[in-house]
C-alpha cells in the first residue's frame, strides 16, 4: 500500500479547495446517491403501482389472447413492438423519477460545479503500472472491498428471510389471475426493498464521512505549498515589506517637503513635532503640514531651523495636536485659541496685526 507523503500536514487552504472543484474533484459519495435512487425507486414504485399493474395485465391479456393466433412475422413484429411501446410507457414515469432524485442528491452533496477539465486528455492514464498499483493496493480500494461485503452480506439475507416469509403464499399465485400475480410480485420487490432501505441509509451514511475525510487528507499540503500559495495571493512578505519601507519612505519625503511651508513648529520639547501653516487664503485655520515623533520630530525641527522657522515649546498642545489631527487636516475648534496665542507672538502675524491696523 504507498505511503502517505509524510510532509503533508496542513489542511487544504480555501483556494486549494476551489481550484479541485474546479478540476471536478468533489467528495461525492456513490452509496448516498445508490440509497437515493433506491428510495426514489419505493416511493415511485408505490406511486405508480396502480399504473404499473394495470399496463402489466395488459401485456400479459394481449401475449395470452396471441396463443390462440397464428404465429407469422407480422404476428411476432406486432408483439415485439406493442410490448417495447407499454414498457417504455410503464418505466418511463419511474425513470424520470428516479432521475430528478439522483441529480438533487448529487446537488447537495457537491454544490454548484460545472467544469469541463475531467475530459482533459492526460497522459496518466496509461501508466499502467501506477494506475494498478493505485487500484490494488490502495486504502480506498480495500474500503471498497469491505464495502461491498457489508452491501451483498444483509442484501441477501434480508432478501432471503423476505421470500421464505412469502414463501407460504407463492403457491397460490398459480390460481390467480394475471392481474393478482402481477400485483403480488411488485408488492414482494417492494417489500425486498423496504427491508433494505435502512442497513443502506447506515451504510450510507458511514461511507459519506469516510469520503469527505477522505478528501480531506487527499487534498492536504506541506507547509511550502501553503507558504508559496500564500505569496502568489498576497506577495512575498519579503517584498512587501520592502515595499512598505519605500512607501513610508516616500510618504517621510513628500512630508518634509512640506516643513519650509510651515510658519510654525510646537514641540514637546524633543520628542514630538508638530509643523502648522496657517494662509487665510487657502484654510480658514491652521493646517498640519508634518507631524512625527523620535527621530522624525527631530528632522522636522532640523529643517524648520535651516528655513528660519520659529520652533515654539508647548508639551500639551503638541501631544494633543499629534493624537487628534492627521497631516493636511485643519485643526479641531477647540485649539484655535491656544494655537492663536502662540501665532500671535510671531513677527510674521504681529505685521500683519499692524497692516491690518
Amino acid at each position: 500500500m504507498p505511503q502517505k507523503d509524510p510532509r503533508k500536514t496542513e489542511q487544504a487552504t480555501p483556494r486549494r479547495i476551489q481550484k479541485a472543484r474546479e478540476e471536478g474533484n468533489v467528495p461525492r459519495s456513490e452509496e448516498v446517491s445508490k440509497v437515493v435512487v433506491l428510495i426514489a425507486g419505493v416511493v415511485s414504485l408505490r406511486i405508480f403501482i396502480g399504473f404499473m399493474r394495470d399496463n402489466f395485465y395488459e401485456i400479459f391479456r394481449v401475449i395470452y389472447k396471441s396463443f390462440n393466433m397464428h404465429i407469422t412475422e407480422n404476428t411476432t413484429f406486432f408483439l415485439l413492438c406493442y410490448c417495447m411501446k407499454k414498457l417504455l410507457y410503464i418505466i418511463l414515469p419511474v425513470v424520470l423519477f428516479i432521475a430528478i432524485s439522483s441529480v438533487i442528491s448529487i446537488r447537495l452533496q457537491i454544490g454548484h460545479v460545472f467544469t469541463t477539465k475531467i475530459f482533459k486528455f492526460k497522459w496518466t492514464m496509461f501508466n499502467v503500472v501506477e494506475n494498478l498499483k493505485n487500484r490494488l493496493f490502495s486504502l480506498r480500494t480495500f474500503v471498497e472491498l469491505f464495502k461491498n461485503i457489508l452491501q451483498i452480506v444483509p442484501v441477501a439475507i434480508i432478501a432471503y428471510f423476505v421470500i421464505k416469509k412469502e414463501m407460504n403464499y407463492l403457491p397460490s399465485l398459480f390460481y390467480q389471475t394475471p392481474l393478482g400475480i402481477t400485483q403480488n410480485m411488485l408488492l414482494l420487490l417492494y417489500k425486498i426493498v423496504w427491508s433494505l432501505i435502512i442497513p443502506l441509509i447506515i451504510l450510507a451514511v458511514i461511507h459519506l464521512k469516510y469520503t469527505r475525510w477522505d478528501y480531506q487528507e487527499n487534498l492536504k499540503m506541506t507547509k511550502e505549498e501553503v507558504k508559496d500559495e500564500h505569496k502568489q495571493l498576497y506577495g512575498d512578505p519579503k517584498v512587501k515589506s520592502e515595499q512598505r519601507k519605500r512607501m513610508q519612505k516616500a510618504l517621510l519625503s513628500r512630508m518634509m517637503s512640506q516643513v519650509p511651508k510651515a510658519d510654525v513648529v510646537i514641540t514637546n520639547p524633543t520628542h514630538i513635532a508638530i509643523a502648522l501653516m496657517y494662509d487665510i487664503s487657502k484654510a480658514p485655520a491652521p493646517i498640519v503640514v508634518a507631524k512625527g515623533k523620535g527621530l522624525i520630530a527631530e528632522k522636522i525641527k532640523e529643517i524648520a531651523k535651516e528655513h528660519n522657522i520659529p520652533i515654539k515649546e508647548d508639551k500639551p498642545l503638541a501631544q494633543a495636536l499629534y493624537k487628534s489631527v492627521e497631516i493636511g487636516e485643519m485643526i479641531p475648534e477647540e485649539f484655535y485659541q491656544a494655537v492663536a496665542a502662540i501665532l500671535a507672538t510671531l513677527e510674521k502675524f504681529r505685521k500683519k496685526y499692524r497692516r491690518a491696523k
